[in-house]
């Protein structure tokens, strides 16, 4: 068996290090030994139901252990992990399934109706956790499946969550899944030694950025089956945890805490930020009970990121930090030039993650890749450094009167607001200056401040006049993809239903 099938990894440490903690999830821990068995048995099962290499199999599931084992089993056959949303509807799941065209899906009891629904007629077999998985995989005693599996042969397709629109399907080969391991295995300062906690959605690509290096490593995984503040920090008390990633709103939820005691999480040594801009305003909270344990990543899972190091937080404080190792990174104009140092231009990045294409849509692929180049839609600059500072996506970008304003400049502002939990900044039509800055905001508990004052109190702080927003939207909840990131587009097409402005 090829040594970049990244199933590979768990058989590893099946062999070498047999009882030591692999995965909880619910409670319950597995042993390498015993996870291997699991998946080995899932494999044959597969492969008794006619799932051959590069054939796609595609997950409905919300975190549990039978996902882990999907993501493996399919490594160890060749054939495709295609990890879709349980939140989706029936109309937006069969658009997926209608372009991945998978040979299998697994769902569960909450995900079933919508799974058979959606796949009628598209000659996908249904199986369910539970009792049918169970009758689906192979007794033991078996062999361990030796797929030949090819480097460059597919490993994933990852869906985008669909801020910007349609989804597409980034596909990521086994040397990609690989470089995942050992790249972000050195960034993290993880071993075997470690205790990794995920609570986020594991269909996510951010959540391939602990799980790889974690099997790499042999660390123990301990799977939540969703986010819950309360149950973060009792489990990093609980089980020493050393290694966690979290997207901003989690982060926020758990400083928010009643009675939150930085010393219940003093076992941290990793804390990644990632998913969406982190607040300066929480990261300074961050650092000040939690210091030297912050590393925030800026990336694409069309392939590419930089790290901020927790050594240079402190430094670099409004920084995403710099490419890693066989990363290069460049700021460019329209005409597709480099830019100096300082000057604003569209993120442009290539390396080891760099995906091959999107599946099954070689026009989005030429328009995403120019000359082994991603071209990453985001606006942002480098210091003197090198060091890289976002300043917005180029969609978002608000033309007000000819004049850019760039949301997340705002969006800094009102997180300082001691009020306010969450902010996004979007552009709405205005008939004077076509378009203007609009803030939707989510208030902390007990928050008692009002939308007309919340905006006075914007506005006497933003750094210019068209800056200044022309409405504050006081919301409950915000719309969100799977992935936690905020529907910005959601908020934003109401305002502009029927007016010419690209969603």
């Amino acid at each position: 068996m090829d040594t970049l099938n990244i199933s590979s990894l768990v058989a590893y440490h099946a062999r070498y290090r047999p009882e030591a903690r692999a995965l909880s999830c619910g409670g319950q821990w597995l042993s390498w030994q015993q996870l291997g068995r699991r998946i080995d048995r899932l494999a044959h099962g597969m492969r008794a139901a006619g799932v051959s290499h590069g054939d796609r199999v595609v997950t409905v599931l919300a975190n549990c252990v039978e996902l882990i084992d999907v993501y493996w089993a399919c490594a160890r056959i060749g054939a495709v992990a295609v990890p879709l949303s349980p939140l989706l509807m029936p109309s937006g799941l069969r658009t997926l399934l209608a372009d991945a065209a998978p040979a299998l899906l697994f769902c569960s009891a909450a995900t079933e109706a919508v799974s058979l629904e959606a796949s009628t007629g598209l000659g996908c077999r249904c199986i369910r956790t539970g009792e049918a998985y169970d009758d689906f995989v192979r007794e033991e005693p078996l062999a361990p499946v030796n797929a030949a599996v090819a480097p460059d042969d597919l490993c994933n397709i990852m869906y985008t969550s669909g801020t910007t629109g349609l989804p597409k399907g980034i596909a990521l080969t086994h040397r990609i899944r690989s470089h995942y391991a050992t790249l972000l295995a050195n960034a993290w300062r993880m071993s075997a030694g470690s205790v990794v906690l995920h609570t986020g959605a594991l269909v996510f690509n951010g959540a391939f950025v602990t799980l790889m290096p974690a099997l790499m490593t042999g660390a123990a995984y301990i799977l939540h089956q969703q986010f819950d503040a309360a149950a973060f920090v009792e489990t990093v008390e609980r089980e020493r945890v050393t290694h966690t990633m979290l997207v901003p709103s989690q982060l926020a939820a758990i400083l928010d805490l009643p009675g939150f005691d930085p010393a219940r999480l003093a076992s941290l040594e990793v804390l990644v930020s990632l998913g969406a801009p982190l607040p300066l305003a929480h990261k300074e909270r961050l650092e000040s009970v939690l210091p030297s344990r912050l590393h925030e990543l800026y990336g694409l899972t069309e392939g590419f990121v930089t790290i901020l190091d927790r050594a240079d937080t402190a430094r670099k404080r409004g920084s995403v930090g710099i490419p890693p190792p066989f990363f290069e990174l460049r700021i460019i104009d329209e005409r597709g030039q480099p830019l100096a140092p300082g000057e604003v231009g569209e993120i442009a990045g290539r390396g080891p993650f760099l995906m091959p294409g999107y599946y099954n849509k070689p026009e989005l692929t030429a328009q995403a890749l120019r000359d082994g180049w991603l071209m990453t839609g985001d606006l942002g600059y480098v210091d003197e450094d090198g060091f890289l500072y976002l300043v917005d996506r180029k969609k978002d970008m608000i033309d007000s009167g000819g004049v850019k304003v760039y949301p997340h400049d705002i969006e800094e502002v009102v997180a300082r607001h001691p009020q306010v939990a969450e902010v996004v900044v979007f552009g709405v039509p205005d008939d004077k200056w076509g378009e203007t800055p609009m803030a939707a905001v989510q208030l902390r508990p007990g928050a008692v401040i009002d939308a007309d004052a919340l905006r006075a109190w914007i506005n006497e702080r933003v750094g210019a006049r068209y800056q200044r927003v022309s409405q504050v939207m006081l919301v409950t909840d915000f719309p969100r993809s799977v992935a936690g990131k905020i529907l910005k587009r959601v908020l934003r097409e109401p305002f502009w239903a029927g007016r010419d402005r690209a969603i």
